[in-house]
């Protein structure tokens, strides 16, 4: 079964770089359904919230769970520094080779 992660509280600052970009066109970068990177782009709408969570409401139909938005025309969202160790993880290792 694919699921998301259970909600984390986002910061209030936030909402505030959200905002910025109501009624905009946005590119948003985020993890979705088992942690897989997704993209969506549109005009965003508003902010919904429901019992999973809160979510951005963009014009394509797309909802973005706020705490998995890695980033929002290229601000950093909640999840940026998740996906930044992440990303920096494969850094660390030998890619199977020996010292």
């Amino acid at each position: 079964m694919k699921t998301l992660e259970k909600y984390l509280p986002v910061t209030p600052d936030f909402f505030d770089v959200a905002e910025v970009f109501l009624q905009k066109k946005v590119r948003v970068i985020y993890f979705g359904v088992d942690n897989a990177l997704e993209e969506s782009a549109g005009s965003l709408k508003g902010i919904v919230t429901n019992s999973r969570g809160e979510f951005l409401e963009i014009e394509n139909a797309d909802h973005p769970r706020l705490d998995r938005i890695i980033t929002i025309n290229g601000k950093p969202g909640p999840a940026y520094d998740e996906y930044d160790a992440c990303a920096n993880a494969c850094l660390s290792c030998q890619a199977g080779y020996d010292e």
